[in-house]
């Protein structure tokens, strides 16, 4: 069943991330580099308009806000790039979350959620590679004005279905 969700689109990270991110991540899906906001999300069949209008009124009372990729973390088995502050990130995924209860984010999984940009999924070594490579190019400053609704068609592969501007 196709399946959508909602990111922060950071086009700024995208020149340093690309190449990374086509050989270790999702890339070549059709993804941006993006900080996720809500994954999964609700399944692609049952967006329509009353559930768009319910999430651009939502957006619409949030500011945008200015971030920046700050420094190279890890989980397990993943190279991720920290958004400093994390904050308002956290705060959308909360809104979004409050509003929608039946959709936790990551499938309630982990306790906490981490804003990040994922970079490269891979073995230590790959992370220390993509730790050496990025690190003297951050921070990288970058501004969110929206929120986009990706979604995934049946071949796996995703699009973006609508943007929610913030207000």
């Amino acid at each position: 069943m196709p399946r959508s969700a909602l990111i922060v689109a950071v086009p700024e990270a995208e020149p340093l991330v690309h190449d990374w991110r086509l050989r270790y991540d999702n890339a070549s899906l059709g993804i941006p580099a993006h900080v996720t906001l809500l994954f999964p999300f609700a399944a692609a069949e049952t967006i329509n308009e009353k559930l768009s209008g319910e999430l651009r009124e939502l957006l619409a009372e949030e500011p945008a806000f200015s971030f920046a990729l700050a420094r190279v973390e890890r989980f397990p088995e993943v190279a991720w790039l920290a958004p400093e502050p994390a904050e308002p990130f956290r705060r959308l995924t909360d809104l979004i979350f409050a509003r929608y209860p039946e959709y936790p984010p990551y499938e309630g999984i982990h306790k906490e959620v981490i804003p990040h940009l994922t970079v490269a999924i891979g073995e230590p070594s790959l992370q220390d590679e993509v730790d050496r490579a990025l690190t003297p190019h951050l921070p990288i400053a970058a501004r969110v004005d929206g929120v986009a609704l990706l979604v995934e068609d049946e071949s796996g592969h995703w699009h973006e279905s609508e943007r929610f501007p913030l207000g």
